[in-house]
């Protein structure tokens, strides 16, 4: 036994000798100091996504594999163009189980809407029809029923004139917008996006919506002192687009009690619709709800209900104790013939993304280094504003000559009439990104992490900007200031250092304690128009592909807290606020002007080009 142990001893000195001696004779690497500094950032990032307990959801977030539409969206041969770039890399942020409100409503509806479309570019192509015909008209005219192929958009108006009869207690009539299948007799499958109802009877006005799961919501009257323990006053002091909900002007007058003896002050309001008096009645679309006008004076403003959007809008209804005189809807959405409108469409075409060049004989691609990538913010309806943008400032030298890239981030609509518009424009101006799934706002953080995917591994960029549809960019002013940057940790634009969540449930933005349970935000970037340098999109990017990314549906809060987290990661942000970044109107000197309609925006373009050097850039009236 003692023999045995020492033979082991014995052996066990020699290994260790062994690998002694081969330890001394190997060749040393030497890590230089690029390295080291590339292998602690690579480290950094591995410690922090894999060790902070705040970004480490418990359970991990895991991947649907079973989602209604998916298989059936990426299976069809449209998938290939070039309009779907994204669609391999967004697959796996599309089927976490942790996905924003509405994905899976807006891939389902996507893929019968791809279906549709797909179904509509043959049936196209094999009759020879004419692919350039309009398809969506400018306005709608008729009687009590009027169909609407294409949905609304902001500005879109129902004009109504009629005479009300109330023939009996209770008359009144009403507008509804409607959503939904026109063979659904029962409505059971429709949404009501407004009904507007008028009560003849009592002289008050009832506002409300239903959608298809969660049936009729709180409803809102005008005037809100009508006592009614039924109803739900609206608040005097809300507003929406800056106009009061309810346009009450009360007047005093002298009355009888009843009794004979004295009299009693007795309120009373100018009510705007009575029985056998004509009215004409405009209710129109804004940014954030709708309003009514009746013969010429604002009365009342509805703020859009949540999934309850106005492009959703298929027909629009009016029924009740009154004579239609007559009835139009304008102010669609339509497509802008380029062949009359502009002198050539390569002048609108978005530049190539890459160069072609010979090498030996051959040639092959090469990636253009670009400064900056504009992902633009649109929705499938907004032709007008996209014309717009090509013909004012994307007209600018850094973007033709592709120092800077534009693109459309745009979702599906559910009219397949708009689908083929926006596929056509898509295939002729080669500046829309389409996104696979029909564009709820609840969804719009996807399109920003999808931005931030074209931005590094679509199309390389330094910096990566975000804006909207109505926002002019002064392209010269950013490539001018971006120059002077240094290229990492960047979030430049107008920012919010000190905001927090709103927890009121009818506001547009509320955000429930379970989605952010803080009393603020960290800093961000108002979102008509931001920058951020590409390391910050490409941890973002990285995120997202961990399944570490927090989904927040606010899209440029979510921006701020990704930066906030990528700031926590070990990284140096700068935080660079510029007041000339307007986010909800213009102001002279601007670097990015909102709220600009088409007309605006040919008008910045044109003062644009006739200003001298050192001119300080004015607004548009």
């Amino acid at each position: 036994m003692k023999k045995w142990s020492g033979g082991t001893l014995i052996g066990i000195l020699t290994v260790l000798l062994f690998f002694r001696y081969s330890y001394l004779f190997q060749p040393r690497i030497v890590i230089t100091a690029p390295q080291m500094l590339q292998k602690q950032k690579k480290q950094q990032q591995y410690t922090f996504w894999n060790s902070n307990p705040s970004l480490n959801f418990t359970p991990k977030p895991h991947l649907l594999h079973n989602l209604t539409g998916l298989v059936e969206l990426y299976s069809l041969p449209l998938s290939s163009s070039r309009s779907t770039l994204l669609w391999p890399h967004i697959r796996d942020l599309l089927s976490r189980s942790d996905s924003l409100p509405d994905t899976a409503t807006g891939i389902r509806e996507a893929s019968v809407a791809w279906k549709q479309l797909a179904q509509a570019i043959d049936r196209a192509n094999a009759s020879d029809v004419d692919f350039d015909h309009r398809r969506c008209p400018f306005s709608v005219t008729g009687n009590r029923t009027l169909e609407v192929p294409c949905g609304l958009v902001q500005d879109s108006a129902v004009t109504v004139v009629g005479l009300p009869r109330g023939g009996n207690e209770s008359s009144g009539f009403q507008i509804e917008m409607i959503s939904g299948s026109r063979d659904d007799d029962e409505g059971l499958q429709r949404s009501v996006i407004l009904r507007y109802r008028v009560r003849l009877d009592r002289d008050f006005i009832e506002q409300n919506a239903k959608s298809v799961d969660k049936g009729w919501g709180v409803e809102e009257t005008c005037p809100s002192s009508i006592a009614n323990a039924s109803l739900h006053s609206s608040s005097g002091n809300h507003r929406v687009d800056g106009l009061v909900t309810c346009s009450e002007q009360a007047t005093r007058g002298k009355g009888s009690n009843g009794g004979g003896s004295g009299s009693s002050d007795i309120l009373g309001t100018n009510f705007p619709f009575v029985k056998e008096h004509v009215f004409t009645a405009t209710l129109w679309a804004g940014l954030e709800g709708f309003h009514m006008n009746v013969n010429g004076k604002h009365e009342t403003s509805f703020t859009y209900r949540e999934r309850l959007e106005p492009w959703l809008v298929n027909e629009v209804k009016v029924s009740g104790d009154l004579d239609v005189l007559s009835s139009i809807v304008n102010g669609l959405p339509v497509t802008e013939d380029w062949k009359t409108m502009f002198g050539s469409v390569e002048d609108l075409r978005a530049p190539p993304v890459v160069d072609v060049i010979a090498a030996n004989g051959n040639s092959k691609k090469r990636k253009k280094r670009r400064l900056l990538l504009i992902g633009v913010f649109s929705t499938a309806g907004n032709f007008e504003r996209r014309m717009a943008i090509r013909r004012s400032w994307m007209q600018y030298k850094a973007v033709r000559s592709g120092q800077v890239a534009v693109r459309f981030f745009t979702g599906l609509h559910k009219s397949s009439e708009v689908n083929l518009e926006l596929w056509n424009e898509a295939e002729t101006y080669e500046d829309i990104q389409l996104m696979p799934f029909v564009d709820y706002y609840s969804l719009i953080s996807l399109k920003t992490i999808g931005i931030c995917i074209f931005g590094t591994e679509i199309l390389a960029a330094k910096y990566i900007m975000k804006t909207d549809d109505d926002a002019f960019v002064r392209i010269d002013e950013i490539v001018s200031i971006l120059k002077n940057f240094d290229e990492n940790g960047l979030l430049y634009g107008s920012i919010s250092f000190d905001s927090e969540p709103h927890r009121d449930q009818e506001s547009k933005w509320y955000i429930s304690p379970e989605e952010w349970m803080r009393s603020s935000y960290p800093p961000w970037a108002h979102g008509p128009g931001y920058i951020i340098s590409r390391d910050i999109a490409k941890f973002v990017v990285n995120g997202h592909q961990r399944r570490n990314l927090r989904l927040f549906k606010l899209e440029d809060v979510a921006m701020g807290i990704w930066v906030s987290e990528f700031k926590n990661s070990g990284q140096r942000v700068r935080y660079v606020n510029d007041d000339r970044f307007h986010s909800d109107s213009c102001g002279d000197g601007y670097v990015v002007a909102h709220y600009q309609g088409p007309r605006l925006m040919l008008c910045l373009w044109k003062k644009i080009q006739s200003l001298e050097q050192d001119d300080v850039p004015m607004c548009c009236v």
